[in-house]
C-alpha cells in the first residue's frame, strides 16, 4: 500500500495537540470543529468531504492520516487520555476491540436496506451497531479474456479448463492462488472452503458470528481431502506466493487468479483485457469470499458526538460522499445507489457483486487464534504431510482448546 505522509511538523510544534485532542475541543473556538481519524492512504477523499460538510454545516472537519498499522491501537490508547479524534475510519474486524475498550458509540444505522447485507452486518458487535459501512473489499475470481472467455460454473470445471489450456501450452498455470511457503493462505482459499458448508465460526440467527468453530466434521475433511487433491495436482503451490502469481498473470500465464482490487489496476494498466467474476463453488454449496468493510465510527468520549455522529450517519450515507470516497480508494461504495451509479467501471462493480453475498471478516476476539494455526495446517495438508482428516481434525482441536472461554479474554 503506498502511503502518504503528511507535513505536520510546523503544525506540530505551533499546535501540539490540533491533531489529536478533539475530545477536549477550545471552548473559545470560534468555528466549532471535528477531527477524524483515517489511514493516510484515503485522507484525500475526506478532506474533500470536509470541505463539503463544513460548507453545509459551518461545522470544520479536521482529517489527520495515521499508519493503518497503528491506528487502531494509538485511537484506544487516546481515548483513554481523552485526547482522541473524534471519528475513527477504519476496518469492521477492528470492532472486537474498539467495543470491548470501550472506545466507541452505538449509533442508528438510516434505512439499513440501503446498504449491502454485508455491510451492515460488518457494522454491528453482539447485535448493537456502531459503524457506518462506508466501503467493500473482497477477492474474486479475475479473468484474463484473452485466454479463455467463458468460465465453468464449478471451480472442478474451472481447474480442467486451465489444465487444457497447460497441456496446449497457452498457459503456465491453470489457475492462479496464492500461497506462502509455511502458511498456505486461508484468506484467498475462503471461498472454496465455504462451499463445502465449513465456514470457520457458526452464526447465530440473525446473521452475527457465535464462538462455535464450524470448520470441522464431515464438511471439513471433505474441504481438506480437496485441499489434498488440489495439491497433488500441482493446482496448489507453496511458491506460487502473492508475488509470484500477480506477475504470473500479468505475464499471460494463467487464464484465472483469485485476487483482490488491491492488484487489478496494474492489470489494466498493463492492457489486459480482464472480467471480475465471483469464484465458482467447489463443494455444493454457494461461495462466500471473506469481506471487509471499512466504515466510520464515534469515539465514545467525544465533546462533539452530535456533530461527529452527524457527519458519520447523515453526511457519509449520501451516494455522493460514498462516490467520492470510492473515486480515492478504488474500493466498492456500500451504498447500493452509490454502486448502481458506477456504470464505467465493470472491475469494482465485478468485485461488489462478488461479495454481495459474502461472510464479514470476524470481528470476535477468538479469530485472532484462529489465523494463528489455520494456515500451516492447510499448508501441512496441501503438501500431504499427513493424513487430511487426521491433520484437520488436529487443528480444529488446538483452535478449540485455544478459544476455550478460560483461554481467550472476552
Amino acid at each position: 500500500m503506498h502511503r502518504r505522509i503528511r507535513p505536520l511538523a510546523l503544525v506540530a510544534l505551533l499546535l501540539p495537540l490540533a491533531a489529536c485532542t478533539a475530545a477536549q475541543p477550545d471552548p473559545l473556538q470560534a468555528i466549532p470543529e471535528i477531527t477524524v481519524w483515517a489511514d493516510e492512504s484515503r485522507t484525500a477523499g475526506l478532506e474533500l468531504l470536509g470541505e463539503r460538510y463544513t460548507a453545509e454545516t459551518g461545522v470544520a472537519v479536521h482529517v489527520v492520516g495515521r499508519d493503518n498499522e497503528t491506528i487502531r491501537d494509538e485511537f484506544t490508547q487516546a481515548v483513554d487520555r481523552r485526547t482522541g479524534p473524534d471519528v475513527l475510519v477504519g476496518a469492521h474486524d477492528w470492532l472486537g476491540q474498539l467495543v470491548t475498550a470501550g472506545t466507541v458509540l452505538a449509533i442508528d444505522l438510516p434505512d439499513p436496506e440501503a446498504f449491502v447485507p454485508v455491510g451492515v452486518e460488518a457494522m454491528a458487535y453482539d447485535h448493537v451497531t456502531y459503524g457506518v459501512p462506508l466501503s467493500t473489499e473482497n477477492v474474486a475470481l479475475v479473468r484474463n479474456d484473452a485466454l479463455a472467455s467463458t468460465t465453468p460454473p464449478d471451480f472442478d470445471g474451472l481447474v480442467a479448463q486451465g489444465e487444457d489450456l497447460v497441456r496446449r501450452g497457452v498457459s503456465a498455470y491453470p489457475v492462479l492462488v496464492q500461497q506462502t511457503e509455511a502458511a498456505s493462505d486461508p484468506y484467498h482459499l475462503y471461498p472454496l472452503q465455504t462451499s463445502f458448508g465449513a465456514p470457520v465460526f457458526a452464526t447465530n440467527e440473525d446473521g452475527s458470528y457465535s464462538d462455535q468453530l464450524a470448520l470441522g466434521g464431515d464438511a471439513g475433511h471433505a474441504y481438506a481431502d480437496y485441499l489434498a487433491a488440489l495439491g497433488d495436482r500441482g493446482v496448489l503451490s507453496p511458491t506460487v506466493t502473492a508475488d509470484v502469481a500477480k506477475e504470473a498473470f500479468l505475464a499471460g500465464q494463467s487464464p484465472y487468479i483469485i485476487t483482490g482490487p488491491w492488484n487489478t489496476g496494474e492489470f489494466v494498466d498493463a492492457g489486459l483485457q480482464i472480467s471480475v467474476l465471483p469464484v465458482p463453488p467447489a463443494g455444493p454449496l454457494p461461495a462466500q469470499p471473506f469481506v471487509g468493510v471499512q466504515g466510520a465510527f464515534v469515539n465514545s468520549g467525544s465533546l462533539r458526538a452530535a456533530d461527529a455522529t452527524d457527519f458519520v450517519t447523515r453526511f457519509l450515507t449520501t451516494p455522493e460522499s460514498q462516490l467520492a470516497l470510492y473515486e480515492e480508494s478504488g474500493r466498492a461504495p456500500a451504498l447500493r445507489a452509490a454502486v448502481e451509479q458506477i456504470t464505467d467501471d465493470a472491475v469494482v462493480r465485478g468485485f461488489s457483486a462478488a461479495g454481495a453475498d459474502g461472510a464479514p471478516m470476524p470481528s470476535i476476539p477468538q479469530m485472532g487464534v484462529v489465523w494463528t494455526f489455520w494456515g500451516g495446517s492447510e499448508h501441512l495438508v496441501i503438501s500431504r504431510s499427513g493424513e487430511p482428516h487426521q491433520l484437520w481434525d488436529d487443528m480444529v482441536s488446538v483452535i478449540s482448546t485455544a478459544i476455550a472461554p478460560d483461554a481467550v479474554e472476552q
